[in-house]
């Protein structure tokens, strides 16, 4: 059995409770423990080399490389490390890396991706940009980084915990199949494995049942091409695997009713369905007067002696010179909080940051009772090496 099959874990990583905060813990100290002097995955000739994508899944506090050919296809009980290198100018290159948390992930293999990404990122010199990506609110860098992306559920076990597998007298299986929304010009297609109830349907995208003995598309009357497209690709793969009859209904026949009642559906008689993203992109955060937060930056400093940290500016423009090259500045933009760090900054104030961003996404949570706060991206740049998402932040 393939080792995301029939798993489940026991315990789940609460992603209000940031990885981020994991460094330095016994988790921190049991991952370098359990670490080679140098890493493998790293040291594969191409990464920090060359442009492209690298995927990796950790796997009992290893860095499992990701095959090519699954790029964009993640579990939900799992943790991900994800670089993508590009070009700027001619020569240089910049590095942009994600960890990726699964709704079901362990904290075992949080906090090996949270330390794995900075071991990365100190392979890479320290110039690439760590971005923390959770499953329900990716940010739209991640997501442009894949044509398609598929969220399945199961995942491996965890390093800790011992897994039983998962006996089911009938396996029932739904896909839901939709186009991103407001990922600029990049079309993404998600495929996301829901809970099998005709409450997951919904008339603007394409549903993939899968019931054992046959398989069922059952297109919403207001799909896109691209979504109808996108599900025959998932129905092939999963027929290369077994050969079952699939039956393609559209919502606008009648006896679309068919996948309503094989969902616990026999008594409902809506014609409309609606059900809500499984994920969507991270919104800029409002306050409890519904308003957009406003842009505020923060410097963090040891110069005095005793680490402080201070408001700079509340609202208004930020330029890039308001950044000081011998400190750490949090700017929180309300989609995202940004941790730049100056090229001067003290080795006190760099194993601040991690902390002290956590700690000002609890205060949000608390002080302006915004329960989703927990969901803000939290991305890391150096001076120099600023990714061109901080930069379009900031008047230059």
């Amino acid at each position: 059995m393939a080792p995301h099959e029939g798993r489940v874990h026991t315990k789940e990583y609460d992603i209000k409770d940031s990885n981020v905060e994991l460094i330095g813990s016994e988790i921190d100290h049991r991952v370098k423990y359990n670490s080679a002097a140098t890493e493998p995955a790293w040291n594969n000739g191409q990464v920090g080399k060359a442009p492209g994508l690298w995927i990796w899944r950790i796997e009992n506090f290893e860095v499992v490389p990701w095959p090519k050919s699954r790029a964009g296809e993640f579990y939900d009980g799992d943790s991900y490390i994800v670089l993508h290198s590009y070009k700027v100018g001619d020569e240089k290159l910049g590095h942009n890396i994600f960890f990726w948390l699964g709704n079901k992930t362990t904290q075992d293999e949080a906090g090996t991706a949270a330390y794995k990404t900075v071991e990365l990122d100190e392979f890479l010199q320290g110039a690439a940009t760590q971005n923390r990506e959770v499953q329900q609110y990716p940010s739209e860098e991640f997501v442009s980084l894949f044509r398609r992306i598929s969220i399945r559920t199961g995942g491996v076990e965890s390093g800790f915990h011992h897994v039983e597998e998962e006996t089911l007298a009938e396996v029932t299986k739904l896909l839901r199949v939709f186009k991103h929304p407001n990922v600029g010009h990049v079309d993404s297609i998600i495929v996301y494995e829901v809970k099998p109830t005709w409450q997951s349907l919904d008339d603007h995208d394409v549903f993939v049942l899968d019931k054992g003995d046959k398989i069922w598309v059952w297109q919403g009357q207001n799909c896109s091409p691209m979504e109808k497209a996108k599900a025959a690709q998932v129905v092939n793969d999963m027929t290369l695997a077994k050969h079952i009859d699939v039956e393609v209904i559209s919502q606008l026949e009648s006896r679309s009713k068919i996948v309503v009642d094989l969902l616990g559906g026999q008594t409902v008689d809506q014609r409309t369905f609606q059900a809500s993203r499984p994920i969507s992109l991270s919104q800029r955060s409002h306050d409890h007067r519904n308003q957009p937060r406003p842009s505020k930056l923060f410097r963090l400093s040891d110069a005095s002696g005793t680490p402080s940290f201070d408001l700079v500016k509340d609202g208004g423009r930020v330029y890039l010179s308001d950044f000081d090259g011998n400190d750490i500045f949090l700017y929180d933009v309300g989609c995202r909080l940004w941790v730049w760090q100056g090229l001067g900054a003290s080795d006190r104030e760099k194993a601040l940051w991690l902390k002290v961003a956590q700690a000002y996404i609890r205060q949000l949570q608390h002080s302006q009772n915004d329960s989703l706060a927990h969901r803000i991206p939290i991305a890391k740049v150096l001076q120099g090496h600023e990714s061109p998402a901080f930069l379009a932040t900031v008047e230059v």
